[in-house]
């Protein structure tokens, strides 16, 4: 079953290969306000990794994630 999260945008980075979804993802986020909710869709699964750690770097929060027949949703929130 696919958790469905309140969200203000999404970004679908299915196909895209590692370092391309953090690298999106850093870009769309500079784009967003703080309290504001980014789905990410990914299908590379070295993304179950690299984004909670790139939000303990950056500071995000990761507010949700799951993973349902290889495609991972991610739900980040913007803090600052």
């Amino acid at each position: 079953m696919v958790m469905i999260m309140d969200k203000d945008e999404t970004f679908d980075a299915k196909g895209l290969m590692c370092p391309m979804p953090i690298v999106k993802l850093a870009k769309k986020m500079k784009e967003m306000k703080a309290g504001q909710v980014l789905e990410l869709i990914a299908d590379d699964v070295g993304s179950k990794e690299d984004v909670p750690a790139w939000c303990n770097r950056t500071g995000n929060e990761l507010v949700g994630q799951n993973e349902e027949g290889g495609v991972f949703r991610f739900y980040i929130k913007k803090t600052q």
